[in-house]
């Protein structure tokens, strides 16, 4: 079953076309992502559902024609009208020049634990991702109890674990007490 958490919206069916069962969409990505075999993702009934492309073609800049596998003729179609098109963030990335780091929602690896890469000493579990400021940051939680931001940039990941929620990481040396409780506390009068 698809997740929310593993998709993102890239455009909108907004009515039928003709009646051989094509839509007019408009999409925010490359259409090569659907040309490329992959799905435009459709809830219905409550579930995201994968619907395979059988022709994509231009009516303008971001305005396209599209008939999907399956659906034949204008009433098959109009179950699409107005609906979301969603496409999996994990292979979404190459179409968007754009990494996958970039397409994460500010949930997507709360309650993962980031890992030192070198020594396997766990540093904490992130919180939440930051996206308010130009390089996005996790926030995360010390097994001390101390909250610190670590820069949620390529080159500091080494491996994302999904099936055990684990982020490991390379980071420069004296990182992590930049900016934890205890270091910003040196210096205080008590």
């Amino acid at each position: 079953m698809i997740e929310a958490s593993e998709i993102t919206a890239v455009g909108l069916f907004q009515k039928t076309h003709a009646l051989k069962g094509e839509l007019n969409a408009i999409l925010d990505i490359d259409p090569d992502y659907f040309i490329e075999g992959n799905a435009a993702i459709v809830e219905t009934d409550g579930i995201f559902v994968p619907f395979f492309i059988s022709g994509i073609r231009p009516k303008g800049k971001t305005s396209f024609l599209i008939a999907i596998d399956g659906i034949e003729n204008e009433q098959e179609a109009k179950t699409f009208v107005n609906k979301t098109i969603f496409a999996e963030k994990s292979r979404l990335a190459p179409f968007l020049d754009l990494d996958e780091e970039e397409l994460l929602d500010e949930d997507d690896l709360a309650g993962y634990s980031i890992v030192e890469a070198e020594t396997g000493s766990v540093i904490g579990t992130v919180s939440a991702l930051d996206t308010s400021t130009p390089n996005a940051l996790f926030i995360v939680e010390t097994p001390a109890g101390d909250e610190v931001f670590i820069p949620a940039v390529e080159a500091f990941i080494t491996d994302v674990d999904d099936e055990n929620q684990t982020i490991k990481m390379t980071l420069p040396e004296g990182l992590i007490g930049l900016n934890s409780k205890a270091e910003s506390n040196v210096g205080d009068n008590d």
